[in-house]
């Protein structure tokens, strides 16, 4: 019975390894034969990769091989590079065969391939910083503003200055939020430096000495550049998906997260044209509704019954280090300790463990 089970059950192959594709993965393991095609061999918790460079042990808990939550599949550590109507093409030859296609390649990430290689590249960061008198941080959205707070709690003693070209910081959420972001860092004495940028193009090797757009000089000993990644859509533009990606490189979805004019195959996460902020949670929304709707489809049911994605109010949650954040709510900014002991203490590092099945402190020897 066990192999007639296994034998009929539908192939759903999904393309990316982060926060959409890790929880779909884990969701439906025993739902359907699931091939996960990710070039790492884990998964980080990506709202916590700040914190590691400060505290390179806290990656021990937010670095999550696939094998740890995925146990009832197929893990193949390579990149999709083609598509057809029925197979995915790996970098490394290999043609996997789908009834079921979901696309979670998110955004361009040049992260080393092995679990032990990244918590390495934390203990190297953590090195650069504790080193370095004085930091640059190149830009201000919620990864710099983020980083500047890490930073300037852990090591009060560094000097730390913030490039933004922006007129004001987060410029994803309100005025108010932002102003109050900035005041936060002011008072832990991060200089900030608004409506310029920096090129890094004119900085003499090793000099340490960085030209802002506005003719300022600045000293530092190493820098950060906290911009926007790209989105991981490059290898689609020759595929038959090609036609769906829009001007910014993001897939089109309907009402159900399937990719627009295809039946079998959905996009989740960061990759989707959907009109709202990119961040963990919503990938997680994602994730969840496409579990939902695929297990129904594999059911035989009416399309009529899939469930709709309604994005949300927009909400932001940003870390401003250990104990304080500032939290954007539809009615109201908050900012300090409440926000702080939500999201700052832990990073919901041992909420997301716990979705994913596992122990919220690992065992000493993972």
């Amino acid at each position: 019975m066990a192999t007639e089970e296994l034998s009929s059950a539908k192939r759903v192959v999904i393309v990316g390894g982060g926060v959409a594709g890790a929880l779909l993965a884990k969701t439906l393991q025993f739902r359907a034969d699931v091939t996960l095609i990710d070039p790492k061999e884990y998964f980080e918790i990506p709202w916590a990769n700040l914190r590691s460079m400060v505290e390179p042990s806290f990656a021990k808990r937010s670095v999550i091989r696939h094998t740890d939550y995925f146990k009832n599949g197929r893990i193949i550590t390579s990149h999709a590079i083609n598509i057809t109507d029925t197979e995915v093409l790996t970098a490394d030859g290999l043609l996997v065969p789908y009834d079921y296609l979901v696309i979670a390649t998110g955004h361009a990430d040049s992260a080393p391939k092995a679990r032990t290689e990244k918590l390495q590249q934390y203990e190297a960061e953590y090195q650069k910083i504790k080193s370095a008198d004085s930091i640059l941080i190149i830009g201000g959205g919620p990864t710099g503003v983020e980083l500047a707070g890490e930073i300037a709690v852990d090591f009060p003693e560094k000097k730390v200055t913030l490039v933004h070209r922006g007129s004001r910081l987060l410029e994803f959420i309100g005025p108010k939020a932002s102003k109050k972001t900035l005041d936060w860092l002011i008072s832990k004495k991060v200089e900030v430096i608004l409506e310029q940028s920096v090129d890094l193009n004119s900085v003499p090797d090793g000099d340490g000495t960085y030209k802002t757009s506005g003719g300022e000089t600045i000293r530092a000993d190493c820098h950060y550049v906290c911009i926007g990644q790209p989105t991981g859509s490059a290898w689609l533009k020759e595929t038959i998906l090609k036609d769906m990606l829009d001007m910014h490189g993001r897939l089109k979805v309907d009402e159900n997260l399937r990719v627009i004019g295809r039946k079998n195959i959905f996009a989740i996460g960061d990759i989707t044209d959907i009109q709202e902020i990119k961040q963990g949670y919503i990938a997680h929304r994602h994730a969840l509704l496409t579990a939902k709707n695929l297990k129904l489809l594999m059911n035989g049911e009416k399309e009529s019954k899939l469930e709709k994605y309604k994005p949300g109010s927009p909400l932001a949650l940003v870390s401003l280090g250990r104990k304080e954040g500032v939290a954007q709510l539809p009615f109201t900014t908050i900012i300090g300790c409440i926000p702080g002991y939500i999201k700052s203490k832990d990073m919901f590092v041992g909420k997301t463990r716990k979705e994913m099945g596992l122990q919220s402190y690992p065992a000493e020897n993972e």
